[in-house]
């Protein structure tokens, strides 16, 4: 899958021809070595120019091969033929040089590049290492600390980066492929010893040993327990030290043992993952590729806290026109102000004009009259919410989509409220809005599938990775949240401390654990949503139950004393003053719990890492099966890409259930098992009904588990 052409009399033009990204399979690179051996044996042929059809260089190898037996010729040995040979190959980078692709191009005697282009080795965001040269050769041409930094972090740059860091060395706005031909023909006949890059001592840095311990060490922090970062620094101080061909070998060496981990298998997943919860379903049968969606030219946000103004931010740099309604005066300044400065340095960064222009503000509702979709962000208090759609409901034209941002209260009940319940749909984004990539798209009873096309389709234009759920409490993100944080609750009342449990899942892979993260958001948030769930508070032991269950008050009674986290500088962590985010332990938390249990009898007992880990996690796991169970979210994935781009699950470990699949069903079942018989008072550790039949089909991997859901479904 690649072309020949004798252009400009003299110079050999081989095209990659594997759509859409040109990826590296099997054919395609027998084609490389096929068309190579016949541009170096044309005695025509003085030059040779690769680039790849539909203006778009290589995408890299062909995730498909992942996990088969790799047949076809290696990359390693075509990139030492095309570094090897007497004439020129000149690579014409369009589109993108990603991966496989970028080591192609260095293999390459040269490499122009178009300005548009973007360039990278993200290998490592597969649980990989660049293992066809590129950790050997883009140090010895960038030198050592930029090549660490595109390594370990699997970052794309543009043209103009590459070509500040030495990367390309022509960057041109017209024909890539003409500028190319021309600069082959250039250098036809002159000398290439020094344009082979493996021949290339690493630039020298002084302290070697120095450097990579303090690399390692960010690399360590920043990687939170993925091994693919660290292997790339150990390929990269192989390059940095060794000869050219000893390097190679510890490429090898640690690609081997990163091919067949279970975190380059999760990473894996993840990829797929994310591509396939953009193919939604509804129970109704309705489908991605049968519901068309409607054009959404002028969208409008009403409230701007927090939540409200990253929404703005993220409609207008999606390039819609944003009519934005708060009705409090000094509210609305303060987001003008904020709005206006994150998109003046999110252009200045960019190097493009913001879109200030895009955004119209207001203090009266009746601005959403012609808009194509709102998206209510105030507050999250139900009677609030009511009164605000069933303003929108009479003031919006009609065809208008209607979508809350709410991230617990029913959407069916919002609906209802309406003149057209099928417009309704939930967008429940994550703080900072115009940062984090998750966004659950929630449909209720009554939302048509052309709502939901139109709400996903607005998603993929704002740059989310877009998961559609179905209604009830806490969608799926929050309600599987729940048991988590209640157990983690549970475990200090029995001994525990906030750091420990904090710790463990720290080491797990999380950025923060349960109490920090409550600290972060602050602890009086789902404060108040237990206190509209109970109004009337019991006292003594029967604090500690709700509704004949068990339950902790821990968390209220921390809210008692005002310790809200890090905006009161107190909470489960103290901190030096209110907004820091430097948390301590604190002697009076450790005082509080003991005091707590002696006052209800509890005798503090020892807990490790391994049960904190089991009793959040396998709690939390347990809800998915529940809600897979219910038709809530359609598969495996949808809850997996909901944590890992919402909740911070590490990626290097694919998703709660995922990672269910790699422990094994039948040990997470005999868990939960062991410790609903521990704590019968606790209902979400009795483990599912799902996770039963799982185990007695065999435990099947993830991606059959929907044949199974299928068959209870079809059995209801």
């Amino acid at each position: 899958m690649a072309q020949f052409t004798l252009v400009s009399g003299s110079v050999g033009l081989i095209t990659l021809q594997n759509p859409p990204v040109n990826a590296l399979s099997a054919a395609t690179r027998q084609g490389i070595v096929d068309m190579m051996n016949k541009a170096l044996n044309d005695p025509e042929v003085k030059s040779v120019v690769v680039c790849g059809q539909n203006e778009i260089f290589c995408g890299g190898a062909d995730i498909k091969e992942f996990g088969t037996k790799i047949s076809g010729p290696h990359l390693i040995p075509i990139f030492h033929t095309m570094e090897a040979a007497n004439k020129p190959v000149v690579a014409a980078i369009e589109g993108s040089a990603l991966g496989g692709g970028l080591e192609l191009a260095l293999g390459c005697h040269y490499r122009i590049a178009h300005s548009k282009a973007r360039l990278g080795l993200p290998e490592v965001t597969l649980g990989l290492l660049p293992a066809a040269g590129g950790s050997q050769r883009l140090p010895r041409l960038i030198g050592v600390p930029a090549a660490i930094e595109l390594i370990t972090t699997g970052r794309h740059i543009t043209a103009a980066e590459a070509l500040q860091l030495g990367l390309v060395d022509h960057v041109t706005q017209s024909s890539t492929v003409d500028v190319a031909i021309k600069f082959a023909q250039s250098v036809e006949g002159k000398s290439l010893d020094s344009r082979r890059i493996s021949n290339y001592p690493c630039p020298h840095l002084p302290d070697l040993d120095a450097v990579f311990e303090g690399v390692m060490q960010k690399v360590r922090q920043k990687a939170h327990g993925a091994i693919a970062p660290i292997a790339c620094v150990l390929a990269v101080r192989a390059a940095a030290t060794l000869p050219y061909s000893e390097g190679m070998e510890i490429e090898r060496q640690l690609l081997d043992t990163l091919f067949t981990s279970s975190q380059a298998r999760a990473l894996q997943y993840t990829f797929f993952a994310q591509r396939a919860v953009s193919r939604w379903s509804m129970p109704s049968g309705a489908r991605w590729d049968t519901s068309m969606p409607k054009p959404v030219h002028k969208a409008a946000v009403i409230g701007l806290g927090t939540m409200g103004r990253g929404i703005t931010v993220a409609l207008a740099q999606a390039g819609l026109s944003v009519v934005a309604v708060e009705t409090q005066e000094k509210q609305l300044k303060e987001a003008k102000l904020v709005v206006s400065g994150i998109l003046e340095r999110a252009a200045q960064r960019r190097g493009v004009v913001p879109t200030l222009a895009k955004i119209t503000y207001s203090h009266d509702i009746r601005a959403v009259a012609d808009v194509d979709l709102v998206i209510e962000a105030v507050f999250e208090d139900k009677a609030l919410k009511e009164n605000v759609f069933q303003q929108l409901s009479a003031v919006c034209k009609p065809g208008t989509f209607l979508c809350t941002n709410t991230s617990s209260l029913d959407v069916d009940h919002l609906a209802s409220l309406t003149h057209n319940p099928e417009l309704v749909v939930g967008m429940h984004f994550f703080a900072p809005a115009h940062v984090m990539k998750l966004l659950e798209v929630v449909y209720g009873s009554k939302s048509s599938p052309e709502a939901l096309a139109t709400v996903m389709q607005l998603g993929k234009r704002m740059g989310k990775v877009s998961v559609a759920v179905g209604n009830c409490w806490g969608f799926v993100g929050n309600r599987m949240l729940k048991p988590y944080v209640e157990e983690a609750f549970y475990l200090l009342e029995e001994g525990a401390t906030p750091e420990l449990v904090d710790q463990a899942l720290v080491e797990f892979g999380f950025p923060m654990g349960v109490f920090r993260m409550s600290d972060l958001s602050g602890t009086d948030v789902y404060w108040k949503i237990r206190k509209e769930a109970a109004p009337v508070w019991a006292s003594g032991q029967e604090a500690r139950v709700r509704k004949g269950l068990r339950y902790s008050p821990l968390g209220d009674l921390l809210c008692e004393q005002g310790r809200f986290g890090q905006k009161t500088g107190l909470g489960w962590y103290q901190y030096d003053k209110p907004g820091s985010r430097v948390a301590r332990p604190d002697p009076w938390v450790h005082n509080f719990l003991e005091e707590y249990r002696a006052r209800h009898g509890l005798v503090a007992r020892r807990i490790d890492h391994t049960e904190v880990l089991e009793r959040c996690l396998y709690s939390l796991i347990n809800e998915g099966f529940h809600i897979l169970e219910e038709g809530i979210a359609a598969g495996p994935e949808d809850i997996d890409m909901i944590y890992v781009f919402g909740y911070g699950w590490p990626k290097h470990r694919g998703g709660p259930m995922f990672y269910a699949s790699m422990v094994g069903l039948a040990k997470v079942l005999e868990r939960l098992e062991h410790y609903h018989s521990a704590h019968p008072d606790v209902p979400f550790m009795q483990p599912c009904s799902l996770l039963r039949k799982l185990v007695t089909c065999g435990s099947p991997p993830v991606h059959k588990w929907k044949v199974v859901i299928k068959k209870i479904h079809s059995q209801l």
